[in-house]
């Protein structure tokens, strides 16, 4: 069957949420005063109009990680490293069979994932306006003009990034809105890559290193990161290598290896956890953030924090939900107890559940679990089990209850269970990443931190992955271990392990460095798009095709060969269970999105309902 072509001149730059805002507008709103200082004739016609609107653009990364269900976590919760911890309720999707369907209730808080839909062609929105325009703006210097549209670039690519890993074939939308449009049509995700790798190379051309620009703008080294990982998409290894030795061999940006900033004097901590004070975060010292999102207490626009300890914290505190073991209740997360548990650990609500790989088995390294590395290190707290909070109830000690101030446990002798949900209050997490003090709440949730979107570690395993494909397994090895011996792990990758591991070896090790900063389920979804581009034998065996990535691939068996609940029958105390299935690969087109469209046609994924109005998607091939 010959597909659809979409040249540049295809007016097809609109998105059905834009038109549901555009349509529910006032008359008084859509008819602005014709002297408005705020028209977009009067504000985007100069560096400074065009600059402010690609802040808001990228204002939106910290509503994409820092949130109260942050939609980032979608990544996180349809994965190997982790689960929907939200057990109080079935409306989370953790029965995906059964609930992540077209007509499932895409819309519900606790899912997140329209808003890789629906808010990110919003900012491809910005990005567009940006980019329209910028030939007609006044620049006092073509540098800062290509800066700026490099900059543009590159956050447009990230979000189709995200989309097409996310939902595969999606519109393209590569111009400003004009008017309101119902005619889009899926574009093939090659042909959409295929763009983002020139637009991001005229980026790493004109964007500034990061030594030139505030923190918060995009980098130079930035655009290098994410177009490595798009040549990774087109076998391209060679050419993701050759861009991450820039960064890494650049000398602008550099691994923390020493301690330093706020609590460099605190004896017992550790490089690692001087990484994610507040405070060092955007240190001039601290090159290792590539890009970053920028949250300080008290700026404009600051209302939630981070919202760290709540999103991926156990729910340990609540009556009644874990006893003591002679069965009364042991846990309060009432501000001020003599055991401040809830102060120091904040007040979780587990909107993300580590699976047991995260938690332990990652950790096992040549029959050992490693307590040494600084990043599963619990003698100094930056790795926290349930085991090392105590029973802090006052009535316990009102009570003398004999084990007010003892360690928990989960079992009492008698083999009884003594935590009644334990998805969602009993789990050992990273606490050295997730500790953000918050200072407007009693019960802390974590507060204002900028945060690391990008850094360099990441770098490392991105050019580790790129080794691997090419089976090279010393040098897969080597860079892995850059990461090790930061983190002062006992054991270092040798070729041999890489060989058998392969790319196993390098998922590892993004999970343990990564944890709760990596967008996980896209990662994935890549990686197997690779083994089914090229045929590359996985480790486990198998040999991938892309005319049934839908029905057979590495991200379902990833799931099923690491995971813990989906591949276990785990149910939730409410009776939902954990059920995936190989085309959750891509998650499904709302049928509001395809519904509304009338004068077009946007294609829905394999496997679900819907798909028998596909129609063959175009093909970009502009400029």
């Amino acid at each position: 069957m010959i597909m659809k072509t979409l040249n540049n001149k295809t007016n097809l730059f609109v998105t059905i949420v834009l038109l549901v805002i555009l349509n529910s507008c006032s008359e008084g709103f859509l008819s602005p005063e014709p002297l408005s200082f705020y028209a977009p004739e009067n504000v985007l016609i100069d560096q400074k109009g065009l600059q402010a609107v690609l802040d808001n653009a990228l204002s939106k990364l910290r509503v994409e990680y820092c949130t109260d269900q942050a939609p980032f976590l979608v990544n996180i919760k349809y994965s190997d490293v982790g689960v929907d911890g939200t057990t109080n309720r079935n409306a989370p999707w953790q029965d995906l069979n059964n609930q992540m369907h077209p007509d499932g209730n895409i819309p519900d808080a606790y899912s997140a994932i329209p808003w890789y839909w629906d808010d990110s062609y919003k900012i491809i929105k910005d990005c567009n306006t940006v980019i329209t325009r910028i030939n007609d703006a006044e620049f006092a210097l073509e540098a800062d003009k290509n800066a700026l549209l490099g900059s543009a670039y590159f956050l447009r690519a990230y979000r189709y990034y995200c989309k097409t890993l996310g939902y595969g074939d999606v519109p393209l939308v590569l111009e400003e809105l004009s008017a309101p449009k119902l005619d889009f049509y899926s574009t093939t995700k090659e042909s959409i890559w295929k763009k983002m790798i020139k637009d991001l190379e005229f980026a790493i051309d004109h964007v500034p290193e990061a030594n030139m620009v505030p923190r918060g703008q995009v980098t130079k080294a930035a655009c290098k990161h994410l177009l490595a990982k798009y040549y990774l998409l087109f076998g391209k290894f060679d050419e993701a290598i050759t861009l991450t030795t820039e960064i890494i061999e650049g000398g602008v940006h550099q691994l923390n290896t020493e301690r330093f900033g706020v609590d460099k004097n605190i004896p017992n901590k550790d490089v690692v956890w001087d990484m994610f004070r507040v405070e060092n975060k955007s240190l001039a010292s601290n090159t290792e953030g590539l890009l970053m999102s920028i949250d300080r207490y008290g700026m404009d626009g600051n209302t939630s924090g981070t919202n760290s300890m709540r999103n991926a914290g156990p729910n340990f505190g609540q009556a009644g939900i874990i006893k003591t073991p002679d069965g009364a209740n042991g846990m309060s997360d009432t501000p001020g107890c003599e055991y401040g548990l809830i102060e120091m650990y904040g007040r979780g609500v587990a909107r993300i559940r580590p699976t047991g790989y995260s938690q332990k088995d990652v950790w096992i390294l040549n029959g050992i679990e490693d307590f040494q590395d600084y990043r599963h290190r619990t003698d100094n707290g930056n790795w926290v089990t349930m085991e090392m909070m105590v029973y802090n109830n006052p009535a316990l000690k009102t009570a003398n209850n004999v084990w007010y101030g003892k360690n928990l446990m989960l079992f009492n002798e008698s083999g009884v269970l003594l935590c009644n949900d334990i998805i969602r209050s009993w789990f050992a997490w990273p606490h050295y990443k997730l500790f953000v003090p918050d200072p407007d709440r009693p019960q802390p949730q974590g507060g204002p931190s900028d945060w690391y979107i990008m850094r360099l570690a990441e770098t490392y395993l991105i050019r580790a992955e790129a080794h691997v494909w090419k089976k090279e397994w010393q040098k897969a090895a080597e860079d892995i271990n850059v990461i090790r011996q930061r983190a002062n792990a006992q054991y270092m990758y040798t070729a041999d392990d890489l060989e058998e591991l392969q790319i196993g070896a390098v998922l590892d090790e993004r999970n343990r460095e990564l944890y709760y900063e990596e967008l996980r389920k896209f990662e994935l979804t890549r990686i197997s798009y690779i083994f089914a581009s090229t045929n590359i034998q996985c480790y486990n065996g198998k040999t991938y095709t892309l005319d049934k990535l839908s029905e057979d691939n590495f991200y379902y068996d990833r799931i099923m060969e690491v995971g813990d609940h989906y591949n276990k029958g785990i149910i939730t105390r409410t009776g939902n269970p954990f059920t995936i299935s190989p085309k959750h690969i891509f998650w499904p087109v709302a049928s509001y999105v395809i519904n509304s469209n009338t004068g077009g046609v946007i294609n829905q994924n394999k496997g679900y309902y819907g798909t028998e109005k596909n129609v063959p998607p175009l093909v970009y091939e502009g400029d």
